[in-house]
């Protein structure tokens, strides 16, 4: 694992590296990095040279952060889903692994109650170096109730050497015992400067990158995602007049949450600017007028409903048409 990590991270880090507790909570919105610092101070906490010269953060070359960067460290366990720990490299045991091998089961898309009794083993042995063990635990949601129960004496009470480092973006569905077990850390964001260098950095244009990262709430690891999914910033200026035109082809690949998510920013905008405000998601420019407040406050109650819904397995355009069809309704109905 690279050292590297991007300035509002960095900040973080060197303040979060010197945390006395046992349990750490990253929270905040998706796309601000939990993922990428949670990982960066577990690497730190294990480091065998940390660089005081740094903030204590991890040196990157030693044995223990070579553990970490090639996900063997005898000290470090991680929590997660089974398909979120496959896209990221992580292995799975030996018996998860061959019932998934074996078309057994698909990976879980939640953190299994038989990983949990498996990490409640790992904490309680003796760990292999001098600076105890770091436990990951990311997205925490992820965890069910079963899941949840089953590791709370080990959080509020952790073997003497043994540390958390819970993350996610969804801090209001852990249970209320686990999120009073842990000193919290909102996540902090990028500056617009910085986000945008970022994304630079990743490859974008300027342009683009300053387009998305807006579209994205400010959030860089949004933004980038957005990239790979192919959005440009034309492509995203047009949504809203397409909308009210009933052209789906904007919006032609996407299917469930994400759609959802993209019909309402553009209702929050159109809304915000309605009644005065600036817009968040899009630039003004690319906004409709004339639109009625009443109509825009139905779709944003009807796109809330939506939601709930959005990634059952309907048939995906027809959903694309239906909720076209209700955009281009609220869209086009006259101001008052």
């Amino acid at each position: 694992m690279s050292t590297a990590l991007a300035p509002w991270l960095e900040r973080q880090l060197l303040r979060l590296v010197e945390h006395n507790g046992h349990a750490l909570l990253l929270q905040g919105p998706s796309g601000l990095g939990q993922y990428p610092l949670a990982l960066s101070l577990a690497q730190a906490w294990l480091c065998q040279q940390p660089d005081s010269t740094q903030g204590m953060r991890g040196c990157g070359v030693c044995p223990s952060c070579h553990g970490v960067a090639v996900r063997t460290h005898p000290d470090l366990r991680v929590l997660m889903p089974e398909n979120l720990m496959l896209a990221l490299d992580w292995p799975l045991d030996e018996s998860a692994q061959k019932d998934i091998d074996d078309k057994k089961r698909k990976p879980s898309r939640e953190i299994r109650v038989d990983a949990a009794r498996d990490l409640i083993t790992f904490t309680q042995r003796t760990a292999s170096g001098d600076r105890g063990k770091v436990v990951l635990i990311y997205p925490a949601d992820r965890m069910n109730g079963v899941t949840a129960n089953t590791l709370l004496k080990t959080l509020e009470e952790p073997s003497g050497d043994t540390r958390f480092i819970l993350a996610t973006d969804a801090q209001h569905q852990l249970l209320p015992t686990i999120r009073s077990r842990c000193v919290a850390h909102p996540m902090e964001g990028p500056t617009q400067e910085e986000g945008v260098s970022w994304l630079t950095a990743q490859g974008m244009t300027d342009a683009l990158a300053c387009v998305l990262l807006k579209a994205a709430g400010g959030r860089p690891e949004d933004a980038r995602f957005m990239s790979e999914r192919g959005w440009t910033d034309a492509r995203w200026a047009a949504i809203p007049k397409a909308l009210r035109a009933g052209v789906v082809e904007p919006l032609q690949d996407l299917a469930g949450g994400e759609l959802i998510d993209v019909l309402q920013k553009v209702c929050h905008d159109q809304l915000a600017v309605q009644v005065g405000g600036a817009p968040r998601f899009f630039a003004a420019q690319s906004l409709v007028s004339g639109t009625s407040l009443q109509s825009l406050s139905n779709w944003a109650q009807a796109l809330q409903r939506s939601a709930r819904t959005a990634d059952h397995p309907y048939q995906a355009g027809l959903m694309l048409e239906a909720l076209v069809s209700q955009a281009r309704q609220a869209l086009s109905s006259p101001g008052t």
